[in-house]
């Protein structure tokens, strides 16, 4: 598989993405764990179907230090008994945030509370934003049909 074009070869899609990437930066500082923010992008990459960003943020975890098992569980965390109750929060809220278009009314009210007694609001600011962020990386990927699997942890600094 090939790319429709060479994104992270054009001029203007760098304007752009610097952006995107300043924007991951705030996130990645903030004080959500590094842990939930990876796997709550790894979860909404995989249901946006993004490779590319699966691959990724796989990779990136697993040099992070995440296990396998977990890794392997991430798409099935409901039955998995090795995620918190706070990690778990967070993926229902990426799961329903992701699925804005398939979920009447998006994100529920319980389990928007689920999740506010795990996080305090500058979390949940970075959680939010989180799943925007990576929603719209997915969306760049997957219109553009960027091929997955030759990433390298750190790529992108």
């Amino acid at each position: 598989m090939e790319s429709r074009l060479d994104y992270f070869g054009n001029p203007f899609a760098g304007k752009v993405l610097r952006h995107f990437n300043s924007a991951s930066k705030a996130l990645a500082d903030s004080t959500l764990p590094a842990t939930t923010q990876e796997l709550v992008k790894i979860r909404s990459s995989q249901i946006n179907g993004c490779g590319f960003c699966t691959d990724m943020h796989t990779k990136d975890a697993a040099q992070a230090g995440e296990t396998a098992q977990r890794l392997n569980l991430v798409a099935t965390w409901r039955e998995a008994t090795v995620f918190t109750d706070a990690e778990r929060a967070a993926l229902e809220i990426a799961e329903q945030g992701t699925r804005i278009a398939d979920a009447a009314g998006g994100v529920t009210d319980e389990g928007w509370a689920n999740a506010a007694k795990h996080y305090d609001e500058e979390q949940l600011v970075a959680l939010i934003s989180l799943i925007a962020m990576i929603n719209a990386y997915n969306r760049i990927n997957v219109i553009n049909q960027q091929p997955a699997g030759d990433y390298r942890p750190g790529q992108f600094g």
